[in-house]
């Protein structure tokens, strides 16, 4: 299980030739371009993608969008999963057209958090600084970037590069982490072939984890796939999780089954649909109207997809309004309530707006005002799924802070409470604090997978330390909510604890079947031997166990009481214990003598001693002087 660290991805964005790849490069010393075409015209043309480790904190993917107008859709897909944007902003031409079209996509795609970079700051004099920056400033204004913090750097010399380090440190602590417990999606914006290997997709990670080995589903076409291995930043590892930009290598599917704008993911809670109700929110500089059942292009993670807007209130749409309405579309896209999307009309190619998806199975609608309060109504959420959102985010929650949260009244807030409980919806594990039983049973699935990979893996151990499972999830659940789940696990017998030991219900130890016969030849030899017998590697070396194996067996099998160890070489199997016991109680009186001892059981002094202190550490004798008397 990976310990969830802090990982973010930030994009690039700006006018072409301002400098984002040049940055790119400054602040990671890798090279963003990839094709040839990119390289003999200086210009991106395809998302570039750079690891930046800021701080043993701080795991950043970095992601460098093209900035011509004619790779806004490669742009749209980039932006579409980050956390913080840099805007790029270069100091000899300052804003032109596309960096006026990146603020306003970035604005409705819901992008909070921002910096604004002004690069090539050596071909400009400083006393014209003010002016790019006032220049910036104005059309920055009433967006997410109003008081972005301003950075002025030189990726040649350097210049500022460390300034604008620390303000991209400082903007990503105030970030929220994605969430890693829910179901995983990532959006696949590259597909690739690597000789030998198959198949591989490429993108960022935007909710829960996928492990290597864990079997996935591809939407919209549902294609059943394995993620055979993971790397991040060209690094194998077991886990990717949200934030981080994973390839993953699927195999089975050859590239042409597969294509940018399809979802990797690992549950049915996302829609497959092609009718979505929406919130949109119309561009401030629309230059022609959107008429009813106009032609669009939809931007909804990586994918692009072309449809028609349906209005219920209205036969044209114009600049800076928001609207209720609804999206049909030729091809299937996979979304959830909450995704942002991106509109643009096909021709005359214009940006019409942006929003969020509302409800991602929109039915057939009348034109008029109830079909508009009834979207109010899902756009705003029923009072039970604001609830639900509100613990979700939260993990557990008070009432008190419930109400605050979600803006519900108590009087109105207790029935919903009670039914939600009642349906097994809301589990109270403190009086007064509530969470959801569905992060319970995401949380108790995990901790199943985590112990089932353990016990494959250590078949002869007990099971897993409960510390070590707690600490694994402690960056993703508080402790003593995931304290609750491991108990109430165990109070319904899908866990089993033993001491400190965490397993299966249905695990019990056992010696791993490749070495079954031979561990079972040893124990009958052994048994055999009685209590003269021979050291234990002996038999290991004879019956050809790998020395390996050699403390892991010998352990398990004095844990289940099949041996018993008279000294850190020689071992006696349980059923010469039992006879040594039967005929020494039968052959000496209540007390004994070393002398009395061997006569019974014949036995040289070299065993007879640590035998004798064998069944003093078993209880079933003690000392008395030089004697040993019966318990």
């Amino acid at each position: 299980m990976v310990k969830i660290g802090n990982h973010y991805t930030i994009g690039l964005a700006g006018h072409i030739d301002h400098g984002k790849t040049s940055l790119t490069k400054a602040l990671t010393n890798m090279e963003t371009d990839r094709l040839k075409e990119e390289r003999e015209r200086n210009i991106s043309i395809e998302l570039g993608y750079a690891y930046f480790p800021l701080s043993s904190e701080l795991m950043i993917s970095v992601i460098d969008v093209p900035g011509h107008e004619r790779f806004i859709r490669q742009m749209i897909a980039g932006v579409a999963g980050i956390d913080l944007v840099l805007l790029v902003v270069a100091a000899d031409e300052a804003v032109m057209p596309q960096t006026k079209e990146h603020i306003e996509i970035l604005s409705l795609l819901g992008i909070e958090r921002g910096i604004i970079v002004v690069t090539k700051v050596d071909k400009v004099e400083e006393d014209l600084f003010a002016l790019v920056e006032d220049d910036i400033r104005s059309h920055c204004e009433g967006t997410f970037l109003e008081k972005a913090p301003l950075c002025y750097v030189d990726s040649t010399s350097l210049k500022g590069i460390g300034e604008l380090k620390q303000l991209i440190h400082d903007g990503l602590n105030d970030v929220t982490r994605r969430n890693v417990i829910g179901p995983f999606r990532l959006p696949i914006d590259q597909v690739f072939t690597v000789h030998g290997q198959g198949t591989v997709v490429r993108g960022t990670v935007y909710e829960g984890k996928v492990q290597e080995g864990e079997f996935l589903e591809i939407l919209p076409q549902g294609q059943k796939v394995r993620a055979r291995q993971i790397q991040v930043h060209h690094q194998p590892v077991q886990v990717a999780i949200a934030g981080q930009r994973a390839a993953i290598n699927i195999g089975g599917l050859s590239i042409d089954e597969i294509k940018r704008g399809d979802v990797l993911v690992s549950s049915q809670h996302y829609s497959v649909t092609t009718q979505l109700d929406v919130s949109l929110q119309v561009v401030k500089d629309l230059e022609y109207p959107v008429k009813q059942r106009g032609y669009i292009k939809i931007h909804i993670g990586t994918a692009e997809v072309y449809g028609k807007i349906i209005m219920f209130d209205r036969n044209q749409l114009k600049e800076k309004e928001e609207i209720l309405c609804q999206l049909q579309l030729e091809e299937p896209v996979v979304t959830k309530r909450g995704d942002r999307f991106i509109l643009r009309r096909p021709s005359p190619v214009e940006t019409i707006g942006g929003g969020m998806v509302i409800n991602p199975n929109g039915q057939k609608y009348r034109f008029g005002e109830r079909t508009i309060e009834m979207l109010k109504r899902k756009q705003v959420g029923e009072p039970r799924d604001i609830i639900i959102e509100v613990i979700k985010t939260h993990q557990t929650i008070t009432q008190e802070e419930l109400i605050i949260q979600a803006g519900i009244q108590e009087d109105e807030l207790d029935p919903i409470i009670r039914k939600l409980l009642n349906e097994s919806v809301l589990i109270e594990w403190v009086r007064g604090q509530f969470t959801l039983m569905s992060l319970y049973e995401e949380i108790l699935l995990q901790i199943k997978e985590e112990l089932r990979e353990f016990h494959d893996c250590n078949p002869m151990q007990i099971g897993k330390k409960k510390a070590e499972i707690v600490q694994s999830f402690s960056s993703s659940v508080k402790i003593k909510l995931l304290e609750y789940f491991i108990y109430s696990g165990v109070e319904k017998e899908e866990l089993k604890k033993e001491g400190p030991y965490l397993a299966l219900r249905e695990y019990s130890p056992s010696v791993p079947k490749t070495w079954e016969k031979r561990v079972d030849f040893i124990c009958e030899g052994l048994k055999e031997e009685g209590v003269n017998v021979s050291p234990l590697i002996e038999w290991f070396k004879k019956q050809q166990v790998p020395q390996t194996l050699h403390e892991e067996i010998k352990h398990f099998l004095v844990r289940i009481k099949q041996l018993y160890g008279l000294d850190e070489k020689h071992f006696i199997h349980e059923e010469v214990l039992k006879d040594v016991v039967t005929n020494l109680k039968n052959g000496t009186s209540e007390e004994f003598s070393l002398k009395d001892a061997k006569e019974v059981l014949d036995v040289s002094r070299k065993y007879l001693v640590p035998l004798l202190e064998l069944l003093d550490r078993l209880g079933y004798t003690s000392r008395k002087d030089q004697n040993r008397v019966w318990k």
